[in-house]
């Protein structure tokens, strides 16, 4: 997996994770201590991911692989080149 995969499947976790503790605060109620422990550690679980993605590097896109064929190039192709460091094939050299 790729980091940001990884960070997005992290978002997607906490996520879950504060609709549960919504859904046990309404159930428990918003009054004790050990429920608002639990919101505000999830609370800066959020924020520690949110600084986590802000300061992870960036992905390069990876570079478009061009196949090349097996098959020989047209000699066509090389009619008019010269060869290095011999000159043209119909010239002699000075």
């Amino acid at each position: 997996m790729s980091l940001n995969e990884d960070l997005t499947a992290v978002q997607r976790c906490l996520d879950d994770l504060v609709r549960s503790v919504t859904r046990l605060e309404q159930q428990v109620g918003p009054g004790g201590l050990e429920i608002r422990r639990v919101r505000t550690d999830a609370d800066h679980l959020r924020e520690s991911l949110a600084l986590l993605r802000a300061t992870a590097p960036q992905e390069r896109p990876r570079p478009e692989m061009v196949p090349v064929p097996d098959a020989p190039y047209n000699s066509a192709l090389w009619s008019d080149v010269d060869d290095e460091g011999l000159g043209a094939r119909d010239r002699h050299a000075p």
